[in-house]
């Protein structure tokens, strides 16, 4: 063998070393050039779980009366005959039924509910043992959030300027009656049959 061939045949292999070495690297920097994958947007199922109603709010949790304030901004204490009436616990159950009840725990009234979709008032009708309509009421709800509840009462309906804002917050009491084990609308004994005694005056 000459030198001219040794010298042909180690170029030659030198040559095939450097182009399977560029292949083998190739797939790596093409890989690492890639830009990563995006994270999957969220689903519109899992977006419209966190959404709630304004009847989904109002019926999450039990509100009891807090505060009132007149339309100057006063606060008006709970004992005040003005507002009086509109203090205690409530709970609006998820079926559209209602039962309310003095601070005291004593039974104050019963019905069923509804709030516009917009969440601008509360419809209240009141009923009696025997399911039949005492009363049906309509407030403008001022705040429906899940910590706070307000709703707006005009002592004199001709008259817009005077007014007092009923302000109910979140609690965990739990509905007199039931022992926490779910509604008591239709009564408060064992049976389900409790004794209720309505209280015409607590338009609450």
């Amino acid at each position: 063998m000459n030198i001219t061939s040794l010298i042909t045949r180690r170029t030659a292999v030198a040559a095939s070393t450097v182009v399977l070495a560029a292949l083998a690297i190739a797939p790596t920097t093409a890989a690492a050039a890639a830009p990563a994958a995006a994270p999957a947007a969220p689903t519109s199922a899992s977006w419209s779980r966190t959404v709630q109603t304004p009847s989904d709010v109002l019926a999450s949790t039990p509100w009891k009366t807090t505060s009132a304030v007149d339309q100057n901004g006063d606060r008006i204490a709970l004992d005040d005959p003005a507002v009086s009436n509109f203090v205690g616990w409530a709970y609006f159950k998820a079926d559209g039924t209602f039962t309310m009840y003095n601070l005291d725990d004593s039974p104050k009234m019963h019905g069923d509910w509804s709030v516009t979709p917009d969440g601008s008032s509360r419809w209240i009708a009141a009923k009696n043992d025997a399911g039949q309509v005492l009363f049906q009421r309509v407030v403008p709800i001022v705040q429906l959030d899940k910590n706070v509840f307000t709703y707006r009462v005009y002592p004199n309906p001709a008259d817009s300027t005077v007014f007092y804002d009923i302000v109910h917050t979140k609690t965990n009491h739990v509905e007199p009656g039931t022992d926490g084990r779910g509604p008591g609308a239709h009564g408060d004994g064992a049976d389900g049959h409790g004794d209720y005694h309505f209280n015409s005056g607590n338009s609450h």
